[in-house]
């Protein structure tokens, strides 16, 4: 765990998390702050759950089956979560991700989501197999694959994997100052199922990954950070002029 990690509780009351605490009852969860992160043990001995930076996780159903399986669901309304999950030993038993977007759900895998404001979900695997769903339809995404998942919409089809954390710049102009700040206009592009974080917040793009943003800052520099679905992240600074 680094950096400002909050524990939820299922009342929504807030307290700083610290190592070993555990997450028990449904709508108990974690919410990372900027340049923070958390490892969170599935305690059925599993796998885990790397929770990124501007992410909030919550527990929206835990139980056992009668043939001993267990059901977890964890909600990711914001930022990138990351799983390795072994296969189950109990066919019963399913761990989904679930995100404003759709629902995604693991046998034994390496993937990651990342989910914007306006709920766009990237949905990346490493290896294994993930199910997809939303608006009644399913994908399956296996080996290095990702895919994109719109409110609104059924998944899109499964792209081979890029894991890109590239950014490309396309506007970058300061406009006059407004009670002591400046507006920036940003216009860019990166990968659909990135998540684009600026000055610490996250911001929208679309089903393209392009973006025209108005900031206001104080000065002339920005910082961007692009994260894939996995984690991979890379660090822009630029100067606005």
């Amino acid at each position: 765990m680094t950096g400002s990690v909050q524990f939820i509780n299922s009342g929504g009351q807030n307290r700083p998390a610290t190592l070993g605490t555990r997450l028990q009852s449904v709508g108990e969860g974690v919410q990372t702050g900027t340049r923070s992160s958390a490892v969170l043990a599935v305690d059925t001995q599993i796998g885990f759950v790397l929770v990124e930076q501007n992410t909030a996780l919550r527990i929206v159903q835990m139980r056992t089956t009668s043939s001993g399986g267990r059901i977890t669901r964890l909600s990711v309304d914001r930022g990138q979560a990351r799983l390795r999950v072994r296969p189950f030993n109990n066919p019963d038993s399913q761990l989904e991700i679930i995100t404003p977007a759709g629902v995604s759900g693991v046998r034994g895998t390496e993937f990651g989501v990342s989910v914007q404001p306006n709920g766009k979900t990237g949905v990346a695997t490493l290896e294994g197999r993930v199910v997809a769903s939303a608006q009644g339809e399913s994908i399956a995404l296996t080996d290095a694959t990702q895919s994109l998942i719109i409110p609104g919409e059924a998944p899109l089809p499964p792209s081979p994997l890029t894991d890109d954390p590239s950014l490309v710049i396309a506007v970058l102009r300061i406009g006059p100052r407004t009670d002591g700040d400046r507006i920036v206009q940003l216009v860019g592009q990166t990968d659909p199922v990135n998540l684009l974080v600026v000055n610490g917040e996250i911001q929208p793009t679309d089903r393209a990954g392009a973006f025209d943003l108005r900031l206001q800052i104080s000065g002339r520099r920005l910082r961007a950070n692009v994260i894939t679905p996995l984690g991979t992240e890379e660090a822009y600074d630029l100067v606005a002029r």
